[in-house]
């Protein structure tokens, strides 16, 4: 019994030591484990919207192709809403170069994962005047639902985030372009890395919108700023300070909207992504309100 316990504390000794060269941050793992969280353009939808999309990150040694589905139920229409969104079916093939620079456990460099659950409730707390903007609260937990945490797909930790989205719009008389709209984004972001330890960001984005009623092209910078990267003990490499720039370009027919999006990683986010997706109302799935 005494050998069985010697035994049992140098495997988790071992198992101790080795969690913490675990990078918990983008850098180091795949594009869909702690992204930068996306942003809206601080409205609430009257109807129920559902999101399809597909994904492609390619370079510096890594190409995921993946699914992505989002739902968007308002409990209050334009006021109040419940939104689930989920990468599906991610196929990844690194390079083992990468692979070893992940410390990833497992040998092969190519193979196929399932995404966290991010489940959000979005409220309207000032409503857009011509003289005041639109101010949106969200509250955001993460599932660590995801799996390959070993070959470093996804987090094998929860994490929470809070955010205000501030919007107003600007009208013009032309036709070309009816309306530019500027969205700010503040927020804290927080995840549990590992031994009980937690890294909290600061959450940060702006985005410029033009367009008409029948297209519209958005422009955003967005990130957050972890503390690990600053601490001695985690390293200067920690990769835990992540800052994108996306360009969005959408079609508005009829209750369909279609999209096309490229972002890129400036900064502890080593991926190009290109996105395709489409997005629409179902009015059958949203929720009576009779005020």
């Amino acid at each position: 019994m005494k050998k069985i316990n010697i035994v049992l504390s140098f495997v988790l000794f071992t198992l101790s030591v080795f969690s913490q060269t675990v990078k918990y941050s983008t850098a180091w793992f795949g594009p869909n484990a702690n992204p930068v969280p996306e942003f809206t353009d601080a409205r609430i939808p009257a109807k129920t919207t559902i999101s399809l999309m597909g994904d492609y990150y390619f370079g510096f040694g890594d190409q995921t192709t993946n699914g992505y589905f989002k739902v968007e139920v308002p409990l209050l229409p334009e006021r109040v809403s419940l939104k689930v969104w989920t990468s599906v079916f991610e196929h990844y093939e690194t390079t083992s170069a990468v692979s070893l620079q992940r410390m990833a456990l497992d040998e092969n460099t190519s193979g196929k994962a399932g995404g966290d659950f991010y489940v959000q409730t979005r409220m309207l707390v000032l409503k857009e005047t011509n003289k005041a903007p639109a101010i949106i609260l969200n509250a955001t937990i993460k599932t660590a639902s995801g799996t390959n945490f070993l070959q470093r797909r996804y987090f094998d930790t929860p994490g929470y985030y809070f955010d205000a989205e501030i919007g107003k719009s600007f009208y013009t008389k032309s036709k070309f372009i009816t309306e530019i709209r500027a969205v700010a984004n503040v927020g804290f972001l927080c995840w549990e890395t590992t031994n009980s330890t937690q890294d909290d960001a600061t959450m940060y984005g702006g985005k410029l919108i033009i367009g008409n009623s029948k297209w519209k092209l958005e422009n955003t910078l967005s990130g957050y700023w972890g503390w690990m990267h600053t601490n001695i003990n985690f390293g200067a490499d920690y990769g835990d300070a992540p800052t994108v720039y996306a360009a969005k370009f959408s079609i508005m027919s009829g209750y369909m909207d279609y999209f096309a999006q490229y972002q890129y990683g400036i900064k502890d986010f080593p991926y190009h992504q290109i996105r395709v997706g489409i997005s629409f109302p179902i009015e059958k799935l949203t929720p009576k309100y009779n005020p």
